[in-house]
């Protein structure tokens, strides 16, 4: 593969210096998170498994509010790292303005959603009766905690984008380590709590979000941090309004398809049988807790990208970008050795059927190949081209090869054919390594290379 070079040379320490700086704490928030998941499997995989297998299911509501509001909060985290470069405050807090509208509206629909109809999105991902009815307990109390993320979310995503990443990613470990131990007292009725069981794992989190919310807005108090200017909370200016929805859009539907489209491998596996659905979702938590890092270096690399982009170095942007993009390689051979370094861990932390065993131990080796193309895509697509207003090629990219070959062969593999759970894994795996090559291909391009700024 032809490696690029920088059209300039780049300060190295500064550059790691920075990377550094971003990457960790956004990192250590991506793990903290993911940690909460773990947390919900290990303890209730210590209750029973039907009680993991239902949580695991029903937050997958979540992680389809996550896909809307992850789509609303990149583009002001896009435009808000371009005009942060810029130095133009004025514009950051309408930008907030506009992240907090839009994130609200769509958090009280997924609230009222879980409120009226658990049941009926619960059948979306499985049709055993006893799941539904333990993942609807779990929405029911869940779904307070959806009304919250969507504002606390617009205040991490500024304080990312505005050198106060630490501090937004200590609220953040802060209220998952908070919400673990809410798990341990209210799943297994600890410290004279009632012994809840899932629905504790849900009041766990809807007390853990409130704190958030609450930190978010007494931390963003600050003289020096970006704040809602709701004294034109309504009045927002017509071009922003157009350069925001410019970017949301194409986001939006990038996240839809990938949200929607991971929502579709988790129901396929579901309706395989209790024992696959209980080793995807295992092998599901250890995945999110190990792409944690390359998570944190694409943000990082949006934020590097449009920060230089925004200030008018379209150059060190350049080189910026060619330099993470070569770092997402190396993150993602190191992924694929620590899956199947922890695999005999992770087996030894739950427990399951021995067909369920089985599943996952050869879930984890499927698995360690996919992490490649996870990390490659994740730092390349949604850290650098995003980070240059670039935002339609990951929506072209998933409707091709997630829409159109990895669902169809999955659904068909599992449905028609009756291949093995193992077989239809991989085919859920596909599509992230497949479209490396094209990747890259659009890399080479530089379309990214813009400033967004007026």
């Amino acid at each position: 593969m032809k490696r690029e070079k920088p059209e300039i040379r780049i300060d190295k320490k500064e550059f790691y210096r920075t990377l550094t700086k971003l990457a960790l704490p956004i990192a250590l928030q991506s793990l903290m998170l993911a940690a909460v998941a773990a947390g919900d499997a290990l303890m209730l995989g210590k209750v029973a498994q039907d009680e993991m297998t239902a949580v695991s299911l029903a937050t997958q509501i979540q992680f389809v509010q996550n896909m809307f509001l992850g789509a609303v909060t990149a583009a002001g985290a896009i435009l808000g790292a371009q005009y942060w470069g810029k130095g133009d405050k004025h514009t950051l807090e309408d930008l907030f303005n506009m992240t907090l509208r839009f994130c609200g509206i769509l958090s009280v629909l997924f609230f009222l959603a879980c409120e009226l109809i658990p049941g009926a999105l619960m059948h979306i991902f499985t049709h055993d009766a006893p799941l539904i009815a333990i993942g609807s307990s779990y929405l029911r109390i869940a779904g307070w905690s959806y009304l919250l993320t969507g504002i606390s979310q617009c205040y991490l995503t500024m304080m990312k984008v505005s050198d106060h990443v630490r501090p937004g990613a200590l609220i953040s470990s802060f209220c998952v380590i908070l919400n673990i131990i809410l798990n341990a007292v209210f799943i297994f009725g600890l410290l004279g709590a009632p012994r809840m069981q899932a629905a504790g794992a849900a009041l766990a989190t809807t007390i853990s979000r409130l704190i958030e919310l609450a930190l978010c807005i007494a931390v963003s108090s600050g003289a020096s941090y970006i704040r809602p200017a709701f004294n034109r909370f309504l009045n927002l200016p017509k071009q922003l309004k157009a350069d925001f929805f410019r970017q949301c859009l194409p986001l939006m539907g990038g996240s839809l398809c990938w949200g929607i489209g991971f929502t579709s491998y988790t129901a396929i596996m579901g309706h395989m049988g209790s024992d696959a659905a209980a080793a995807n979702s295992v092998a599901a938590v250890a995945r999110d807790l190990i792409c944690c890092m390359c998570n944190g270096i694409g943000s990082a690399a949006g934020i590097m990208v449009g920060n230089e982009l925004g200030a008018g170095r379209l150059d060190t942007g350049k080189a910026y970008g060619i330099k993470l993009k070569n770092i997402s390689y190396v993150i993602g051979f190191l992924s694929t050795a620590l899956v199947l370094a922890v695999t005999p861990a992770v087996l030894r932390m739950v427990i399951l059927t021995d067909q369920a065993h089985e599943y996952l131990t050869w879930m984890m080796v499927i698995m360690s190949f996919y992490m490649i193309g996870r990390c490659v895509n994740t730092v390349t697509i949604n850290g650098v081209l995003d980070g240059g207003g670039d935002t339609l090629f990951d929506m072209y990219s998933l409707i091709v090869c997630m829409w159109l070959i990895a669902i169809p062969l999955a659904l068909v593999g599992a449905f028609v054919l009756h291949w093995s759970p193992l077989a239809v894994y991989a085919c859920t795996c596909l599509d992230e390594v497949g479209k490396i090559p094209w990747v890259m291909m659009r890399f080479r391009k530089y379309k990214w290379v813009q400033d967004l700024t007026r």
